[in-house]
């Protein structure tokens, strides 16, 4: 028997597709003080429905909203506003901080080759007093030459670990807005706000609620993906196999987000478009010699005076050569 808590509670069933009644599924239907209703699913339920309904997608959600009713904006321009202000505030001081960490990496590089250099001397000294075998030189090699970099990286306070900060922060703060949207959308949270969002819309997408049927913002979050990607590989000129391989994988991910982007609410597909125009525009600023001055980052072989320029320049040589062999 179902008891009834001291808030209002509903308890709806509903049935599958083929109306197979064993199949039926109660969930509660919780009422809030302002009327609105969420649906919460009591059994069967997996982890993106759990994921869906967790505490940080509803803060994300509150947050949404709050912003939409401050503003008074249209939910279109609400949800870019929202969006650049949670990249301007948590996400760029976090690039910021990865600049500083990548930036002190990189200027290891070159004590780290000279201690290599002097280690592989000091190894080919013990071997012939030891007469120890390339294999053993190799593992002595190996092994102190990472405590020695370990060390190097505490010295500068730069673990290669720091580094990744920002994507630690950014994906999860990227999925519980996008879960917030998706339950805002579909009614899951407030049937006013669904509302809202149906007619929130601007130009080719009125209904936000919907997917893009042109596929234009879809489209659009591809290219402006790839684009950061490709500006990104385009500053690492010495790439390991590891590196390139991530490039690669990422540009996949790139091409299949956007027939992902074409199925999803229009709600989602503006954040994601919107989130992805502030990481371009983040990624060009913390390439201005003045920018990364006035952040106090420090300079790298790799920096230039001309980055923009630079960035143009390499872009079409590699993609003119790209069509001169593919002409062949």
């Amino acid at each position: 028997m179902l008891r009834i808590s001291q808030s209002a509670v509903l308890v709806s069933v509903r049935m599958c597709r083929h109306g197979n009644p064993a199949s039926l599924r109660p969930s509660l239907i919780s009422i809030s003080q302002c009327g609105s209703f969420r649906a919460v699913s009591t059994q069967g339920s997996g982890w993106y429905e759990s994921v869906a309904d967790s505490a940080p997608v509803h803060q994300a959600e509150q947050l949404l909203l709050s912003v939409q009713q401050l503003t008074g904006l249209p939910w279109w321009s609400s949800i870019i506003c929202t969006t650049l202000a949670l990249r301007c505030s948590i996400t760029l001081p976090l690039a910021i901080y990865q600049a500083h960490i990548i930036a002190k990496i990189e200027a290891l590089q070159k004590e780290i080759a000279a201690f290599a250099q002097q280690l592989r001397f000091e190894i080919s000294v013990r071997a012939k007093e030891k007469n120890w075998t390339e294999q053993t030189c190799r593992f002595h090699f190996k092994k102190n030459l990472r405590r020695i970099v370990s060390e190097l990286y505490v010295r500068e306070n730069c673990h290669p670990f720091k580094a990744s900060v920002l994507i630690w922060v950014q994906l999860p703060m990227w999925v519980c807005v996008s879960l917030a949207l998706r339950n805002l959308s579909l009614g899951l949270g407030n049937t006013d706000v669904s509302a809202g969002l149906a007619a929130g819309g601007a130009l080719w997408f009125p209904d936000l609620t919907v997917p893009d049927s042109t596929w234009i913002m879809p489209v659009s979050l591809g290219i402006i993906n790839l684009l950061i990607t490709e500006i990104f590989a385009l500053r690492q000129t010495e790439s390991s196999k590891m590196q390139k391989y991530a490039t690669h994988f990422i540009r996949g991910i790139s091409v299949l987000m956007i027939p992902i982007a074409a199925t999803v609410p229009s709600s989602m597909c503006v954040y994601w478009l919107s989130s992805s125009c502030v990481g371009l525009a983040h990624n060009l600023l913390l390439r201005s010699p003045g920018v990364r001055k006035l952040c106090r980052i420090p300079e790298t072989r790799f920096d230039s005076q001309t980055p923009y320029r630079d960035i143009a320049a390499a872009f079409i040589h590699k993609y003119s050569r790209a069509g001169a062999h593919s002409g062949k």
